[in-house]
């Protein structure tokens, strides 16, 4: 059984709230942030391609592998301790970050933000769960916690774009030191300390195989994108990874308490949920990163004019996650979140037809319909991740949610750039007479055209920054294309996925009436599609089962 709740009066109870959804927005900013500062990295490091990718997303890699292991770590040591100890080193890494010396510093630092970050994230949960030991404040708690890390999403690119126009790229990394002072001095005083006293094992082994499997595989593809079938390491690093991973599921299958249980995935609802989770961050995370330098490489848009351009994305993932319950009373859950993801395949697909002198009106009506449909998508699908899984095993269910979201988002970075990188390279005319070096500098990434053209005379410069915008934007249309596919593919899947209504769970079905008024049973709506509050609610309750049950 879970640790004893500690009795916290009332007053200090919503405080403490207040420090950590401070600590998931902050873990947010820090994901989105980075988009508006890469055109300054890059002028300033000048990265490769492939650095500047790994610069992008190993933050969310590190993070998505080490979730579920952080949060079985938390349970062992103490969720105060960890959370405090991983602010400190959040705060730690983000001063590496902000004075990296180079490409390979700057991605360093960004790993080590990812393993603080994934000490924070499941940390506030089970912190929630100790301070609301009421199931409706709870689920009212959780609900705010949520709206916090939507918030920090969408602020990311607003705070970015002010720090921009102001200072250099390293200030979007030091805004994190006040900020980890607030939750040392605060979480210190309001939050009460709590801990599993039997956790079960962590296991390291799995936690090693599980990211040297994910960073294997995802390595492989960007290195076969860049550079082709030519270096023999790439294949090699792809099979190693592949076979870490191979070796994980083996193992979480013979382990008594496995660090994921992959046995959910037989559960055609849980694999419609998490497959949808991950594909519609994979396109929306990818496009809207290369975007980010689309408006102001191509479009010659400041930081923060580029920030207030991407704002609609973020709006509307804010209010579809808020539509999502209404939706699924009326339509039900396979058909809203079909139609979602086909929303998000059009609104991607609309993508494809940008060009470098394109009307704004096209690029926020795309934006507005992505953030839109993947709120719903994501709130909808943690919701039928819980209600595919049994009670018992619903915390590590919730577990691989936060993972499908956070390892979406890096593989929508990794995949969609592989495409832009290598369509770049393909495409790019670089003037005659050109020096070697700078045509290899202008081949590497649009940034590193800009520094090329810009030690060139005005005629060959010209040639070379207009050759430069028509190949980016040809890679970033058809991977909007191939973005497009994945969605609608991913839209046939959940369709046929969710034919079946199995019938009502008795530990989320009396929930869901209570909730909402609603029958479990009512025709068109499937048990597990019920509303962001209960979904937070049984996350909350579940999680410390879980704990428990470890």
């Amino acid at each position: 059984m879970s640790s004893t709740p500690v009795a916290v009066p009332s007053g200090h109870r919503w405080a403490g709230l207040g420090v950590l959804v401070l600590a998931v927005t902050l873990v947010a900013v820090d994901a989105t942030v980075l988009s508006l500062a890469i055109p300054s990295i890059t002028e300033t490091l000048r990265p490769s391609g492939t650095e500047l990718l790994w610069i992008g997303d190993v933050y969310s890699f590190v993070l998505a592998g080490l979730l579920v292991s952080m949060g079985a770590l938390s349970d062992r040591l103490g969720r105060k301790r960890v959370l405090l100890a991983g602010s400190v080193a959040f705060g730690a890494a983000s001063l590496l970050a902000a004075y990296a010396p180079s490409p390979g510093w700057l991605v360093l630092a960004r790993a080590l933000l990812g393993v603080a970050g994934a000490t924070i994230m499941p940390s506030t949960l089970s912190l929630i769960r100790t301070l609301f030991p009421d199931p409706k404040e709870r689920a009212t708690a959780i609900g705010v916690w949520g709206a916090g890390a939507a918030a920090g999403a969408a602020l990311g690119p607003l705070v970015g774009g002010v720090l921009l126009e102001h200072f250099w790229w390293g200030s979007v990394f030091l805004l994190n030191l006040p900020v980890m002072v607030l939750l040392l001095v605060f979480g210190a005083w309001l939050l009460p300390e709590s801990r599993d006293p039997r956790p079960g094992r962590w296991d390291v082994l799995s936690v090693l195989l599980s990211m040297a499997g994910v960073i294997g595989v995802v390595y492989g593809v960007k290195e076969f994108a860049v550079h082709g079938p030519e270096r023999w390491t790439t294949p090699l690093v792809f099979a190693l990874g592949a076979a870490a991973l191979a070796v994980f599921v083996r193992r979480q299958l013979r382990l008594e308490t496995p660090l994921l249980d992959v046995r959910l995935f037989r559960d055609a609802r849980f694999t419609a949920a998490v497959v949808s989770s991950l594909i519609c961050l994979i396109g929306l995370s990818g496009v809207i990163f290369f975007m980010s330098q689309y408006l102001q490489l191509v479009r010659g848009y400041s930081p923060l004019h580029a920030g207030f351009a991407e704002m609609p994305a973020f709006v509307g993932s804010v209010a579809g996650g808020l539509l999502t319950a209404r939706l699924v009373r009326r339509a039900g859950a396979r058909r809203v979140l079909t139609v979602s993801l086909f929303v998000m395949g059009l609104g991607i697909g609309v993508l494809g037809f940008v060009r470098v002198d394109s009307a704004y009106l096209l690029l926020g009506s795309s934006f507005l319909a992505l953030g839109t449909a993947e709120g719903v998508v994501y709130t909808l699908s943690s919701d039928l991740v819980l209600g595919a899984a049994p009670a018992t095993k619903a915390g590590a269910a919730s577990a691989v949610s936060e993972t499908a979201y956070e390892l979406g988002a890096a593989l929508g970075i990794a995949l969609v750039g592989s495409i832009v990188t290598a369509l770049y390279a393909g495409s790019l005319s670089v003037p005659a007479g050109v020096d070697p070096a700078l045509a290899d500098q202008a081949a590497q990434s649009l940034g590193g055209a800009r520094e090329s053209a810009a030690a060139l005379p005005a005629g060959p410069a010209g040639e070379l920054l207009a050759s430069a915008n028509d190949a980016f934007v040809h890679g970033v249309t058809v991977a909007a294309w191939v973005s497009a596919a994945l969605l609608l593919a991913a839209a046939a899947l959940a369709h046929r996925l969710l034919r079946h209504r199995p019938a009502p769970d008795v530990a989320t079905g009396t929930s869901a009436v209570a909730a909402t008024g609603t029958p479990a049973g009512t025709p068109g709506e499937t048990p597990a599609g019920t509303p962001a509050g209960v979904r937070a609610e049984a996350h909350a309750e579940t999680h410390a089962k879980e704990h428990a049950h470890r």
